[in-house]
């Protein structure tokens, strides 16, 4: 029987989930993938948020944020995961709220080891390709839609560049950008971010470099912006 994308996406993050609690994390996690409002739900890492909400879950290694000036959000995603694309707009609205008080952060994620690691390696050179040309809010959605709706293979330089020249982008400066030290160096990065940030399910979102939530914990994409409002007005 052939899996639909939704439940492979499924499939990823309970396998992402279980490899998490045993790998990633440096203290004693119990991690699973439960059924719950057609979402995985996750028992993340030992400690709680402010108030004891189970609906994000407190980093074991705080991590520090660029600016005292504003609350930092990093979002961690994936362009061919259901729940990533599924957030990008409520996110996006999250974000235009709070554009005074708050900087959100975007980081593909990578997964070091796991079974999508090429492709996401893959996906994160070229989101940092298109964020060096300055057009990545621009083609976000545009990109989600053509490796997770379209199932357009953007895994190589030769096809990203074809795909970017049929989104009106010039060729050359494209593949400049693509093969750019700037570029290697974020595309290296992002794996040790994504255990840094002790991601335990696509997409991630962590505030204050200290709590994170995603569909799974919060109880669905819609709740994840209140979520984040909480998150962001508590003064810890």
């Amino acid at each position: 029987m052939t899996s639909s994308p939704l439940t492979r996406s499924l499939l990823r993050t309970a396998v992402l989930l279980a490899f998490t609690g045993s790998s990633l994390l440096t203290v004693p996690t119990a991690l699973a993938a439960v059924p719950h409002a057609g979402l995985p739900h996750a028992v993340g890492p030992q400690g709680s948020a402010p108030q004891g909400s189970t609906k994000y879950a407190r980093l074991v290694h705080p991590q520090p944020v660029p600016s005292a000036a504003t609350r930092d959000a990093v979002e961690f995603f994936w362009y061919d995961c259901t729940h990533s694309e599924q957030l990008e707009a409520p996110l996006e609205r999250w974000a235009e709220r709070h554009r005074a008080d708050v900087t959100l952060r975007r980081v593909p994620a990578v997964w070091p080891g796991g079974p999508d690691e090429r492709a996401q390696r893959a996906h994160a050179r070229l989101y940092y390709a298109l964020e060096r040309l300055g057009v990545v809010d621009r083609l976000q959605a545009d990109t989600f839609r053509a490796v997770h709706d379209q199932h357009t293979d953007l895994t190589t330089e030769d096809l990203a560049t074809a795909w970017a020249g049929r989104q009106g982008l010039d060729q050359s400066r494209f593949r400049a950008a693509y093969r750019s030290p700037e570029v290697d160096r974020a595309t290296n990065d992002a794996p040790a971010l994504f255990t840094r940030y002790e991601v335990a399910e696509l997409p991630t979102v962590v505030v204050q470099g200290r709590y994170r939530t995603g569909p799974g914990a919060a109880g669905g994409v819609d709740q994840v912006p209140p979520v984040l409002d909480r998150l962001v007005a508590s003064r810890e």
